[in-house]
Parts: structure tokens; sequence; C-alpha cells
């Protein structure tokens, strides 16, 4: 018998770049077993998701290439095996949930279809997989079952895909799941849930989990052993409680030391005539009301977090902030000048005034234009603002304030990870230097280390500069450190409003409440607590 159910040892990749070879996978050496969690933790380009794709025979070879290692399946390598072979394993006994759903689910088929295919393709009769199909998609919670099947992927919610990727790997049965940052784009309560899914999913199956992740909540919540990895190569593992309480190497401590939630919550600023002072705003999307009679007031240099779940209405309010979308009725008021009332001349004007990062960069970063095309174009409709001789070295000073490189400006988009792909989306925002930023989601899929940077950026930019931030989040703790008032939004209504203090340390609505508790804490001990005070207030209400 094997000693481990799945077992890496000593595996190293590398690319071949124009640039020259760059080793994403140093010696990398982990196992897990059956049952049991471990928790891959890195920044963006650690080689996390590298090490892991190997396994699933995802490294596109050339440019990549494998130079050293064994990945032992039942005793069985799997780098040794046939093109036929590899096939039997992939999807069937090792299955892989991926970070973006909505990249990973085909446009233009039903989902039913698609989750019905995972069987056939395995041999399963088509009888027997449409009623499987069925049974996975009511497992997962997600509503209507039966009419969810004939559904197409655009027609879920970010969370709601989540849960049919998560159906789709667990379709035939998998002995080990794979999930590369599952949880990154949810809601708190969303995350919760599915994450509280695949540990109820584990216990039922006994298969092994292997979580990427940079999230320390989330290890904290699910893992039973972590491996830290920096610059391709694993620099620290054990137990999750063991890594956190008492880390060894400099990169760990950095890590947990970035954790947000922490800090001091910033005093509220002085109220003064609002920089933007919205009034009963409604929206609607045929018969369904997205925003519903909401009202704010935006100070200079203040930062208000937008926070609820998935269809509260957070992303619809700031499309139609920046007349992406145009409301149904109500005002926007940008000193004193309605928004909803400016002719297309008048906006074009304004726009550099207000930018928005958006949620997915993959979607908002054009795929044929290098990173320095992307920043500058801003100056190319703006010409005002920057002589064409310093766009360069303008873009070069925009990407190290993100935490880039000068040498990224030549590459393209689909060469970067998703954290590194919303940094640039941050730069080329700034680049107009505008007096607001609408923040949809903005460091969601970054690192704890660079998400702590970014946030400092753009703290220190909004003392140093005086602009305003709209940031609309679901990571609680993030929002904690960088906010000034907090609205809280549900169902396209405001239920609560207030400071940053009054929200978290007496929030009024049990909606709120609801949110602040299914928030993640990066201490396993905590965490442990918080689980076992939910399990009971459960029970509670159950009796």
């Amino acid at each position: 018998m094997p000693d481990h159910l799945l077992e890496v040892r000593d595996l190293s990749v590398e690319f071949h770049t124009a640039g020259g070879v760059v080793k994403a996978v140093r010696g990398v050496s982990w196992h897990v077993d059956r049952g049991e969690t471990l928790a891959i933790l890195g920044e963006s380009g650690s080689g996390k998701s590298v090490s892991t794709a190997a396994i699933l025979d995802l490294i596109d070879m050339p440019p990549g290439r494998i130079t050293s290692g064994e990945i032992l399946f039942d005793g069985r390598d799997l780098l040794r095996l046939g093109a036929a072979a590899r096939r039997d394993i992939n999807g069937r006994r090792i299955a892989m949930i991926f970070q973006d759903p909505l990249s990973h689910l085909n446009p233009v088929y039903p989902v039913g279809w698609q989750i019905v295919e995972t069987m056939t393709a395995h041999g399963l009769p088509g009888a027997r997989a449409r009623a499987e199909a069925l049974r996975l998609v009511t497992r997962v919670g997600l509503p209507d079952p039966a009419g969810a099947l004939r559904k197409y992927p655009h027609e879920f919610s970010g969370g709601q895909r989540q849960r049919l990727m998560i159906a789709m790997a667990l379709a035939m049965k998998p002995d080990v799941l794979i999930a590369d940052e599952p949880t990154t784009a949810l809601d708190v309560t969303v995350q919760a849930e599915v994450l509280l899914l695949l540990k109820e999913l584990q216990q039922e199956t006994g298969m092994g989990v292997v979580i990427i992740t940079h999230d320390l909540g989330v290890v904290a919540e699910i893992a039973d052993r972590v491996v830290v990895m920096n610059a391709g190569e694993i620099v620290e593992s054990g137990p999750a409680r063991e890594v956190y309480h008492d880390p060894r190497h400099p990169y760990t401590r950095k890590l947990i030391g970035a954790a947000p939630g922490k800090g001091e919550m910033h005093p509220p600023l002085a109220r003064a005539e609002p920089v933007l002072s919205v009034r009963n705003v409604r929206k609607a999307y045929g018969t369904f009301t997205a925003l519903d009679g909401v009202s704010l007031d935006l100070m200079p240099g203040e930062t208000l977090a937008v926070v609820g779940e998935s269809g509260s209405g957070k992303s619809t309010l700031a499309r139609v902030l920046l007349r992406l979308d145009e409301p149904d009725s109500g005002e926007a008021l940008w000193k004193g000048r309605d928004l909803f009332r400016l002719s297309p001349a008048e906006l074009f004007a304004l726009r550099r005034d207000l930018q928005m990062v958006f949620q997915d960069p993959t979607q908002s970063l054009n795929p044929r234009m290098t990173v320095a095309q992307l920043i500058s174009e801003a100056w190319a409709i703006h010409p005002r603002i920057l002589p064409r001789d310093r766009w360069r070295a303008r873009v070069a000073e925009l990407l190290a304030q993100v935490g880039l490189r000068p040498e990224h400006a030549n590459r393209y988009p689909h060469q970067f990870s998703g954290g590194q792909r919303q940094r640039i989306a941050i730069a080329r925002a700034l680049a107009l230097e505008p007096e607001l930023i609408i923040c949809d989601e903005a460091v969601s899929a970054l690192d704890v280390s660079v998400q702590a940077q970014v946030i400092d950026l753009l703290d220190r930019l909004r003392r140093e500069m005086g602009i305003a931030f709209i940031f609309i989040a679901h990571d609680l703790p993030v929002v904690r450190d960088f906010a000034d008032h907090v609205m809280v939004m549900q169902r396209g209504r405001v239920v609560e409003h207030g400071t940053v203090r009054q929200v978290f340390d007496s929030p009024r609505e049990p909606y709120t409440r609801a949110l602040l508790a299914a928030g993640l804490d990066p201490d396993p001990d905590v965490q442990a607590a918080r689980r076992a005070a939910l399990r009971t207030e459960r029970r509670a209400a159950g009796a």
C-alpha cells in the first residue's frame, strides 16, 4: 500500500520565456491523505497553482517543462502515465475546482449539460448521469435544482457558479479534490457556506482535499495541515495551528502579520460639505429591483465601504454612479452637478475625476494590449494630463506603487496571475489621479501582504491627494482597517449605515450581525471557538 493518497516528491517546473527561464517550482514535496485537508498558502507567483496543475497535466509544454520529481497517486507516478491513463484519472479520481468559475464554464451550453458531460465522458449512462446531476445540484444548495440545470452560466451569481463547479468536480466521487482559491471572490456568508459544504462532502466521501489559498482565514477554518510557498519553494509546513502560533520562517511571519482586521479603526472624519450626494436612486431590470431608494453622502477624502451579499445591489450602485448603467430615478450630485443629467460631452470631461477598479481584471483588461499600453491609454484619451515623453517613466512609477516591477510593462495580461492583474487595474485607475475611485472588490483576489500594501497605498493617496473611495467589498477585516463609514445593503436597500466602530462593535440589524459572524479569523483557535459558538446557536435555534 502507498504511504499517502497523493504525494508530490521533489517537483520542479520551469517556463521558457522571451525574458529567459523562469523556475516556477523548485524541489517541492508534500502529501495529502484520505479525509485530510492540506492548504497550500502563498502569494501570487509563489508556485502553488503550478505545482497542483502538474498533477492534472494542465501545464502547457512548451513553454513549460517538468525538470524533476514524482507525483504518486495510489503508488503510481502520474508523470510517467500515458495520455489515456491520465484522462481516466483526471476528473474521475482527481478533480479540480478552479479560481474563476465563469472562465471554466462553457458559456454556450446549459450547466446541466456540462455536469452530465463530465459523467458521460467517463462512461456513465446518460439517464443515470442526468439523475446524478440533479442530485448534485440539489446537494450544493442551488434553488430550483431542475430549473438551474437548464440555465446558462451567466444566469448565476459568482457564489452559485462556484457551487456548480463543486457539483461538477464531485460528479465522479473523486478520491482527491484540488480547490484553487475556491472562495476568493465570494461574499463572507457564501464563503462560509461553500467551506462548510466542502467539509460536509469530505466527511461523506472521505476524499482528500488540497486547497490553494492566500487567505489565512480559510486556512484556519478548513485546513488540517498547511504548506507555505515562496518563490517556488516550500519554506514552512506543519499543522495549521502550529504554523500560525509558532511560525519559524520570516516569510510566514510576514504573511501572518499582514492579515487584516487587527489594526486600529479609523476615527470618524469631521462632517463637511459632501463631494457626492446620492438621493433615492432606483434601478430595476425587468421585474428585478436592483436598487430600491438608495441614498448616501460621501465627504472629500472619505472611504465609504459598501458591503452585502451577492445580489444586494452593490455593483449596480457603482455602475449607475458612473453612468455605465442608467438609473430609473433619483439624483447623484457630484460637486453640485447631477451626474444623471450630464450630456455625453460633459460626462466625458468628468471621467478623469471618477474612476473604477472592476472586480474581474480578466474581463476589464484588453488581452491584446501590453501593460504599458493599458496604463498609458488614459493619457492618450486625456492628453493634457501628461506629455508623451513622460509616459514610460510614469508607468514604471505606477507599477512600483502597486508592487509590480518596471519590466512587467512589456507583458500582456495573460502572463500574470489573477492578483497581479488586479494590481495592473489599480495602477490604470490611478493614472488619471482621480478625485473618486470606486473599487468593486478591488483587493479580493490579492494576497494578504499585497492586499496590505495596496490598502496602505490607497490610504496614503487618500491622505495626500484627498481621493475619496467607495469601497465595495466582502472582506470585512479589510473594511474594518480601511473604511471610515460602512453601508450595509440587502436586496437593493440600505439596511444599516454608520461609522466603522458603530457597525462592527454595535451592529443594529440581524443581517449585519450575520455578515460579521460569517467572517473568518486567521487564528485557528479563534476560528474554532467561532465555529463551536455557531453550532451551539444553531442547535438552540433548532430546539
